[in-house]
């Protein structure tokens, strides 16, 4: 059995905002007891929920267990805990009795709530902590419980063999991520200990321990004599607070009389009846447990902070006194300049104007201001309906908090108000609202009698035990104002007094059997949700960087998805920017998806069922609100079951499209040509181009990233074996109609396709539909209208006095990674206008492929374009903003360096084939989602392409080697999937010869990249290749840099745009 002592988590909570997920332990069982009946299906809903967020492991046995009715102290309690688990596990693996056969193999975590606390309803366990995970799959508040399950799982548990833990929650601990414990070897029990003073160990309990580890006594609030003998040599001594009767018959200097007659610290002295049964069961393990060895875990960095009553030290563990700012965690606060310096804020709602004077917390609280909350208060529980009693008032060093309670079965709020240097203890002359109780009864008129019974003795007469807090009103509801006035009674002829009086009153004692903590865990589930969904509104409307899936995937664990839904609805119906509109959809999109627990389907998929053309009408008309109602009346129906919700998802991302689609439409103004010589009939105006080898950034380029972060791409113009290999020819011709041919450049076995009427011209933005890219470009040429109420024939001759024939062609393989389609577009575009007397430049034409690509519906970046329509190396840039423009800046490189540079590029290509479309999809989802590494990694793109054109700059090969690689990794970053078994197996192949390699293209295309280390390298790495087994047919390409770029010619005339 191992045995976890009571240690803590650090004395500033911050330490846990970054909560590891290493591999942990896979628990069997995790038991939690609980100190009352009608708690345990509460606790076990609770470590439910906890096991759906991925915090504990899905095939774990989870178990809410009442402690025994006897003060038996925690030793008990975890042997009844340990027998209940024997019989669950028992029943699971089929016996009909319980054996403990089934404990030998199993990890199990028994956790234990303890006593009531005096700062939260549900006890130290779920007190929650100003800190946060940014790495949680689900969005929650951080629990005393949550930091000790990582804490037990994933620092303190890694490595050891099967057995018990046991563990308190009443303390905060910390525990460096590699606590240096061994397993080796390992038998019989260990304690974890933790270093504290000797000044608190006087409180506590402390191992002496012998040079092996070995314990030798545990002294529980021992003599200082006793407490200096388990120092160490720095001063401090290992404590211990959790199992003493347990662990003591196993300490090698405790002899059998002085066991058997110990009583538990728990106990305290007034349990006579069970005296005898203790007596029995002390023997019984002195006789089981004596022969086990008991050693001692001692982790001199962590740290230990029990969980006491004082409201002084609570709110010193919940904030950090020399911080600047506050901590505000899962709240929302619209004026946060009024939060003083080292407050705290968790899970909140502020509005207005609510001052928070230094070292104060609130928790648990949706309050309207003005409120003043001055230095050294604890306020919990409170809501709108509260915070009227609190205007005008100044609360300082004050606990003042909201309760949910039971009354004769009737759900009921009652409110508590106590000094933070009140004590809770039984003994001393006491205190209350930080004066003597004889202060407190002259200033305000009440008397002894008013909060005790005649028959209790003045020894008796503490905290606890008095009757101050109303329960019920004879003709309200109880408030804050039933315990405010008590801070400064006003002449009001004792109105307050007699009102307090009238009320039906609890003590402190009386109030714990009576709380709800059912009611008051689903109260503070409400209020997190209610924050949550104001935060939601807040990061789309102010295009924050911040995921809200963590958010999504909560609200669909706990069943709050109506309300999150209806929020998107409301940004997306009254968002003035489309990409706003488009991040909401998204998330809308998500919601459904995360809805359907990973069934029903894939997420990337066709999204063209007629039931949602209604909405897609309105938003392609530009009518948002309408659109999202519409969207909002379909969805209704789609909910029933995950095939549909899958799909329902597809149609949100479809609905996204339409208004990414919109956004890159604005591109269109810084379209502009200009008048040329009209070609005679007949006569071909031949466009050619280089492919596109990007060396950084791309993904970047992609919209909605282009206008949303701003894209930066580095990209070469280059010609592959020597030959220029995308271009188009046009010609008019007589005929009004359109003759089209996609294929090689010679027509023999090009696809042709003639249009004579408009219905020929369907399929336009269908990518995969025969000549659907040379139709997208007549029509965004402006040569064709498919809405025109004039047939094909009409327009055709009324403006151009006959047709056109255009043949297009690329030499590349399809999917290459090269730009391609895109470079094609641009080579269709130009060469059809100056078929038709015009003349446009190549950046105009960038921002012409944009607007093509959205109505052919593929919906690509600029990179491309720019990589193979411009000459040379050049950066091409697009600003966070809305149009969406493009700027192109050539990167000057080194005298000679170009030449350099062409003998050591090559391309291979591996016989792999992706289309960028097939990843968009998912990255966009990503993007939309602002995961924290894809945000990263985005920005990383961008700031790496000025990276690599220093590079550049400096002629150095390696350097931009190092970008190509690093390039590499950050496409698989942005596209899992990306990379072909065989693909990494040529590249491991590879990599020796090499500076640098990428796969070509943002999606990972068919073409790796090599910068080389040796010139001319070719053959050399084509017989490299060859002796490598397993990589189909592939092939080695020679590559240059290309200094013309896009080129029209004219009759044989040459002239460049």
């Amino acid at each position: 059995m191992e045995v976890l002592g009571r240690p803590s988590l650090g004395e500033n909570p911050s330490t846990v905002a970054r909560m590891e997920q290493p591999k942990g332990i896979d628990w069997t069982v995790i038991i939690l007891t609980c100190q009352y009946k009608d708690s345990v299906e509460v606790f076990q809903r609770e470590l439910e929920i906890r096991q759906k967020r991925e915090q504990i492991p899905a095939g774990t046995l989870l178990l809410a267990v009442e402690d025994p009715e006897v003060h038996v102290g925690s030793g008990g309690a975890t042997l009844n805990a340990l027998l209940v688990a024997a019989e669950h596990l028992s029943a699971r693996a089929g016996f009909t009795v319980v054996t403990s056969d089934v404990l030998h193999s199993a990890w199990i975590l028994i956790l234990h709530t303890g006593r009531d606390f005096a700062f939260d309803d549900c006890g130290r366990a779920f007190t929650c902590l100003p800190v946060e995970n940014p790495q949680a799959p689900v969005e929650a508040v951080v629990c005393n419980l949550d930091c000790l399950l990582d804490t037990m799982s994933h620092r303190l548990g890694p490595g050891s063999p099967p057995g018990v833990w046991v563990c308190s929650t009443d303390m905060l601990l910390s525990v460096p991520p590699s606590p240096g414990i061994s397993w080796g070897g390992f038998r019989g029990a260990r304690g974890i200990a933790l270093p504290g003073s000797t000044a608190y160990a006087r409180s506590h309990g402390v191992y002496l321990t012998d040079p092996q580890g070995f314990v030798l006594d545990i002294y529980y609030q021992g003599t200082e004599a006793e407490i200096q003998r388990c120092a160490r040599p720095d001063g401090r001594v290992p404590l211990l607070s959790l199992f003493f009767d347990i662990l003591l018959c196993m300490a090698r200097n405790v002899q059998r009389e002085d066991f058997l007659v110990g009583r538990p610290p728990e106990m305290g002295q007034g349990d006579a009846d069970v005296a005898g049964y203790l007596h029995g069961a002390r023997a019984e393990l002195w006789r089981q447990l004596r022969g086990q060895p008991l050693t001692v875990a001692y982790i001199p960095d962590g740290s230990y902070n029990y969980m006491t009553n004082s409201a002084s030290e609570f709110l010193h563990s919940l904030t950090s006194p020399g911080a600047l700012g506050a901590q505000v965690v899962h709240s929302q606060v619209e004026e946060r300049p009024l939060l003083g310096a080292g407050s705290a804020v968790v899970s909140c709602l502020l509005e207005g104007p609510v001052r928070l004077g230094p070292g104060s917390v609130v928790q648990h609280c949706h309050l309207r201001g003005p409120i003043h909350v001055g230095t050294g208060c604890f306020l919990s529980g409170l809501d709108m309906a509260q915070s009227q009693a609190l205007h005008g008032v100044e609360l300082r060093d004050l606990v003042l908090r909201g309760h949910h309670l039971q009354l004769h079965g009737a759900p009921s709020r009652a409110f508590t108000l106590v000094g933070r240097l009140d004590s809770w203890e039984r003994q001393g002359t006491g205190t209350y609202l930080n004066m003597s109780w004889s202060k407190f009864f002259q200033k305000t008129g009440i008397r002894d009698w008013d909060l005790w019974d005649p028959d209790v003795p003045p020894a008796e007469r503490c905290l606890l035990s008095a009757r101050l807090f109303p329960v019920l009103h004879p003709s309200r509801a109880p408030g804050p104002w039933d315990l405010l006035w008590m801070l400064d009674p006003q002449e009001d002829g004792g109105r307050a007094l007699r009102a307090w009086r009238a009320c039906w009153r609890l003590s402190w004692e009386q109030l714990q059997p009576c709380l709800d903590r059912g009611a008051t865990l689903a109260a503070r589930r409400d209020l997190f949700f209610r924050q949550a969904l104001h935060k939601a509104r807040h990061v789309l409307e102010a295009r924050q960087d911040l995921s809200l899936r963590p958010l999504t995937r909560a609200a669909v664990h706990e069943g709050c998805t109506g309300s999150l839904l209806a929020t998107l609805d409301q940004v997306a119906a009254g968002a003035e920017d489309p990409g706003v509109a488009a991040r909401a959809l998204a998330c809308v999109a998500d919601v459904l998806g995360c809805m359907a627990e990973g069934r029903g389907g894939l997420r990337s998929g066709p999204a063209a069922n007629p039931e949602w053309v209604r909405p897609f009408s309105f938003l392609e008309r530009g009518d948002l609100a309408r659109g999202v109602e519409a969207l909002t009346q379909e969805r209704a129906r789609w909910l029933s079951r995950p095939a549909l919700l899958v799909r329902a998802a597809r149609h949100y991302e479809g609905a996204g499209q339409l208004l990414i689609r919109q956004a890159v439409m604005s591109a269109q103004r810084f379209v502009c040509s200009v008048p040329a010589e009209l070609p005679a009939p007949g006569q071909w105006v031949v466009a050619e181009c280089p492919a596109r080898v990007d060396f950084s950034g791309g993904w970047s380029d992609t919209p909605p990233l282009a206008y949303e972060l701003g894209g930066a791409v580095l990209g070469l113009a280059v010609r592959v074996d020597g030959r220029r290999p995308i271009g188009a020819r046009v010609r008019r011709i007589p005929e009004p109609e359109l003759r089209l041919a996609v294929g090689p450049r010679q027509d023999q076995t090009a696809v042709k396709i003639v249009c004579c009427s408009l219905d020929d011209m369907r399929g336009y933005c269908q990518p995969q539909a025969p000549g659907a890219l040379l139709k997208a470009a007549f029509i965004c040429a402006g040569f064709v209208s498919v809405s025109s109420e004039l047939s094909l024939r009409e327009q055709l001759l009324r403006a151009f006095g006959g047709g056109f024939e255009l043949h297009a062609w690329s030499e590349l393989p399809h999917g290459s990674g090269l730009g391609t389609s895109s470079i094609l577009a641009g080579a269709a575009l130009a060469a059809v206008q100056r078929a038709a007397g015009r003349a446009v430049g190549a950046e105009a034409l960038v921002h012409a492929v944009l607007h093509l690509e959205q109505v052919l519906t593929t919906g690509g970046g600029w990179q491309d374009q720019v990589g193979g329509l411009l000459p040379g190396i050049k950066v091409g840039r697009s600003r966070a903003q809305l149009p969406l423009k493009v700027e192109v800046e050539e990167v000057s490189v080194p005298k000679g360096f170009l030449q350099k540079l062409n003998d050591h590029l090559l391309l291979v290509y591996t016989g792999k084939t992706r289309l960028a479309r097939n990843l968009l999809q998912d990255v966009l989802r990503s993007w939309y989602a602002r995961l924290p590494a894809v945000v990263q990694n985005a920005r990383r793109l961008v700031q790496q392409t000025e990276e690599c054109a220093e590079a550049f700059h400096q002629g150095s090969l390696p350097l931009l080697g190092q970008c190509l690689t690093s390039y590499w990794e950050q496409k698989k970053l942005m596209a899992p999937g990306c990379e072909p078994l065989a693909v990494r197996r040529m590249m491991d192949v590879l990599a020796p010869h090499v500076h640098g390699q990428s796969l070509a293209g943002a999606g990972g295309g068919g073409f790796l990249c090599l910068l080389t280390k040796e010139p001319r390298q070719k053959e050399a790495l084509e017989a490299v290749l060859a002796k490598t087994e397993g990589l189909g047919n592939y092939s080695v390409h020679l590559v240059e840099v290309d200094t013309q770029g896009l080129s029209l010619q004219l009759l044989g005339t040459e002239t460049s745009t």
